[in-house]
């Protein structure tokens, strides 16, 4: 499989979040952007992100200018009114601790037609603001499908976990190929030893913030 041109069809609520609900939806989730050159503007990829609350993807779509479609769990689908609102916005459900096949499957479709796949690598929130653990679900679509990977820090200022009105550092990082994740034979070894090393630029950018803002 090799990249692909970016895709330029929006779902149509997405579409209409990103004119009439983002403006609205900015002053309460407020950042400042670090790294943006690093995005790839025309082709597709998998941004890699750690995750905080429920106002990270708020803020990832809120930057990049094409959709993004993110893996979400799938208890939230649950409840019908918020499946139909996740549905309607691109998120993919998945369900979490086991080797979910037709989530892959369709983060796959996502990548097949150019867009933007959105992961957040540790499969769920942390709950004291430090990062977790890496799961393998990015590494794997970017050797799979021959994608880069963009990884992601989110750095709330003022506090270890995101409020509202509360500023926050999103950095974007250099592209890791997918030749770079050291995959071979796509054995489990190798996509947690990639996992991490992916976690390990995250990890890197997160220092560097809160040095500066310590500084």
């Amino acid at each position: 499989m090799s990249r692909q041109k970016k895709g330029n069809k929006k779902t149509p609520l997405y579409a209409f979040g990103k004119i009439v609900a983002q403006p609205v939806v900015r002053p309460f989730i407020p950042y400042r952007v670090k790294g943006w050159e690093n995005v790839p503007k025309d082709t597709n990829f998998i941004l890699c992100a750690n995750h905080l609350g429920i106002s990270d993807p708020l803020r990832l779509a809120s930057i990049e200018k094409r959709q993004i479609y993110f893996l979400s769990k799938a208890e939230l689908f649950q409840n019908k009114p918020l499946a139909w609102l996740l549905r309607s916005l691109g998120c993919i459900p998945v369900q979490r601790g086991r080797g979910d096949v037709g989530a892959i499957d369709h983060a796959g479709e996502v990548l097949r037609r150019g867009d933007i796949m959105g992961i957040f690598i540790e499969g769920t929130r942390s709950r004291d603001g430090e990062l977790g653990q890496p799961k393998a679900g990015a590494v794997m679509l970017a050797h799979q499908h021959n994608v880069p990977i963009v990884p992601v820090c989110i750095t709330p200022i003022g506090s270890k976990l995101p409020k509202l009105f509360h500023r926050a550092i999103v950095s974007y990082g250099e592209l890791i190929q997918p030749q770079e994740l050291g995959i071979r034979e796509g054995k489990g070894a190798e996509y947690r030893s990639a996992s991490r090393l992916v976690m390990g630029k995250i990890a890197e950018m997160r220092k560097r913030d809160l040095r500066e803002l310590e500084g």
